[in-house]
């Protein structure tokens, strides 16, 4: 037990440390194939390699809970947890809230539901989401050429801002190292909690929803929390909206074409349910244009049930 505690725990430095890393080479490496700042801003605004490589990972090996994890449960400390907590502390207003950016999250999360009712995400699912996120993707520059702005924001944001561009090579040879780093991590990160699963007498799908979520994303209230302080408002719901897509549409479609994850009925009437009120929420909060600290504690509530209800059900 004790073996494996340590292999989780390295595991989990690994992916944490090293996909900030990965975020800094794929952005540098970027930016020395000349491609547009406002490209990568929009490609990688959500971009959430440490959950992505997890749940591959869990997907390959068969943890399907786990892997369901990396998506749920991950998103809702995100744009539940982080963003009450953030709202909390710093309520938001916003100038503009156009429908068309509000309606893709909304529109994310019901794809993913539609797909989950036959209680597996196959491949072809996991195409429909890549294909979803790509027209996602399009649309967002579609409407930025309108004159609605999509800023950066967290890692993407620091590498954007730096002064001195990593050279071709030190981009490249950063990102290798990361993702090879992110693997290995995340192969110790599934083995231990395996060990970890089967000796608190816990379901993978509960460890990878509550647990494992938490611990990986936790980061995300340090992304979100210092853009609102400084009256960014829409920097950290442009994480939120990026969120969403990585989740529900990119990440998820990787996982399935994987390897098909089956949905089980906890997952299917609990945790998507939820994941899709959040969202909602959410949603209603950006069309009045502010999130108040209220609507920060509901939020904040809304994961609590998410985090507790997974032990009950």
């Amino acid at each position: 037990m004790a073996t494996s505690i340590i292999l989780f725990i390295i595991g989990l430095l690994l992916v944490v440390y090293f996909s900030e890393k990965l975020v800094e080479g794929a952005v540098g490496t970027s930016l020395t194939l000349s491609i547009s700042t406002f490209l990568i801003s929009v490609v990688f605004i959500g971009f959430d390699p440490e959950n992505l490589a997890l749940g591959s990972v869990a997907s390959y090996e068969g943890t399907a809970g786990i892997a369901l994890g990396t998506i749920f449960g991950a998103a809702m400390v995100a744009i539940a947890l982080a963003f009450g907590i953030t709202a909390l502390i710093s309520p938001m207003k916003f100038e503009q809230a156009p429908l068309q950016i509000i309606s893709i999250p909304v529109l994310s999360i019901v794809l993913i539901g539609l797909l989950s009712l036959d209680k597996l995400l196959s491949r072809l699912d996991g195409l429909l989401l890549l294909a979803a996120f790509v027209f996602s993707i399009l649309y967002l520059v579609r409407l930025t050429n309108k004159g609605l702005d999509i800023t950066p924001g967290g890692e993407v944001a620091e590498v954007l801002d730096k002064k001195n561009k990593p050279s071709k090579w030190k981009a490249i040879g950063l990102f290798a190292v990361s993702l090879i780093a992110i693997i290995i991590g995340s192969e110790m990160l599934v083995s231990g909690s395996k060990t970890i699963i089967a000796a608190w007498g816990l379901s993978e799908t509960v460890f990878g929803m509550t647990i494992l979520a938490l611990l990986v994303s936790i980061e995300e209230l340090a992304r979100e929390l210092p853009a609102a302080l400084k009256g960014r408002s829409d920097i950290t719901y442009g994480n939120v909206v990026g969120s969403v897509l990585a989740f529900f549409l990119f990440n998820a479609g990787i996982i399935a074409l994987i390897r098909p994850v089956p949905i089980p009925d906890e997952v299917l009437w609990f945790h998507l349910p939820l994941s899709m009120l959040t969202v909602l929420f959410i949603a209603f909060c950006m069309i009045r244009k502010r999130m108040s600290r209220t609507s920060g504690g509901l939020l904040v509530l809304l994961y609590a049930v998410f985090f507790i209800g997974s032990y009950l059900i």
